[in-house]
């Protein structure tokens, strides 16, 4: 690749990770001072802080991992450095989309409207059980990431260069389709936590149509609150998905094209694709949120007045 082509690249990668900083930094800072100010913090404030906190290490980890690409291209040929990189990797993309599925959850307890038992017991117990949840994920990642730091000193990457000369030892090729088969395992556990926010996404449509019924059967053409509410929490959820799937196809691009040669375009254009998911569902989330939306017109209004 030119020059050039890198410096573009760059630069919108550069964009792309600036505008998730300040979505995700906005997010956290709003809460932790309305914690601060009140000696407490709601759940969905929690929440929210939790998955801003660990989109800005996303963003960080990535933004890092195509600097070091396209600068230090020899940092690669070491698999220690490889390594330790897809761990923090790994550990913040699980983070990031368990904590993302937890908000699906919990938009969907606390808006949905059934009747079930189960459903109303877990409705009335999950305040108190967000921390202990958002703990387990933050364990649950840790240890599901552990498996991609194995054999540090391994060179998965002088061997893949290796190839264009002479053909791999068996040592290099059982060792690289470990790798390889280790890291599509780690990408296809993600689809756990996406199946369930897609599940609370169809149950809150379910919701809402019962719901929409009961309405037009007493005040025809109105729109109450839980309406709204119903909207507003689906628009976030479904952002979640759609952004997620474009993620997980560029997360698996960057990762598998690791492993074949002259990928370096690949591993950048999935990189840059990966950046757009913890950049821009963190704006959505800011206009669904009225607390937060509000706070952020409230920073427009003072950067205008001071322009």
């Amino acid at each position: 690749m030119s020059s050039e082509g890198q410096s573009i690249l760059m630069l919108i990668a550069a964009g792309e990770f600036s505008l998730g900083i300040l979505g995700n930094a906005f997010i956290g800072l709003v809460n932790c001072v309305d914690w601060i100010k009140h000696k407490k913090i709601a759940s969905i404030d929690l929440i929210l802080t939790s998955l801003a906190i660990s989109r800005i290490s996303l963003l960080c980890i990535i933004l890092l991992d195509c600097y070091i690409l396209v600068l230090y291209p020899d940092v690669y040929t070491g698999g220690k450095q490889m390594r330790i990189i897809d761990y923090f990797w790994t550990l913040t993309n699980h983070l990031s989309v368990w904590f993302a599925t937890c908000l699906s959850i919990f938009y969907f307890l606390k808006i949905a409207n059934f009747f079930h038992p189960f459903f109303l017991w877990m409705k009335w117990r999950i305040d108190s059980a967000i921390p202990r949840i958002l703990l387990g994920c933050l364990v649950f990642s840790v240890f599901i990431s552990l498996p991609v730091i194995n054999n540090l000193d391994d060179d998965f990457r002088h061997c893949v260069k290796m190839k264009l000369k002479t053909n791999l030892s068996r040592r290099c090729r059982v060792h690289k389709a470990q790798h390889a088969s280790i890291k599509i395992r780690l990408n296809l556990l993600t689809l756990l936590p996406f199946s369930v926010s897609l599940i609370s996404f169809l149950l809150l449509i379910l919701s809402l149509c019962r719901h929409t019924r009961r309405m037009q059967l007493r005040a025809p053409g109105s729109r109450d609150p839980s309406t709204e509410a119903h909207m507003s929490a689906m628009k976030a959820v479904i952002s979640f998905l759609l952004l997620f799937i474009a993620y997980y196809l560029a997360y698996l691009v960057a990762t598998s094209s690791y492993f074949m040669p002259e990928t370096e375009l690949a591993v950048i254009v999935g990189e840059l694709i990966a950046l757009i998911c913890p950049s821009s569902h963190s704006l959505f989330l800011i206009l669904e949120n009225k607390k937060l939306r509000q706070a952020s017109l409230r920073v427009l209004w003072k950067v205008k007045c001071i322009l």
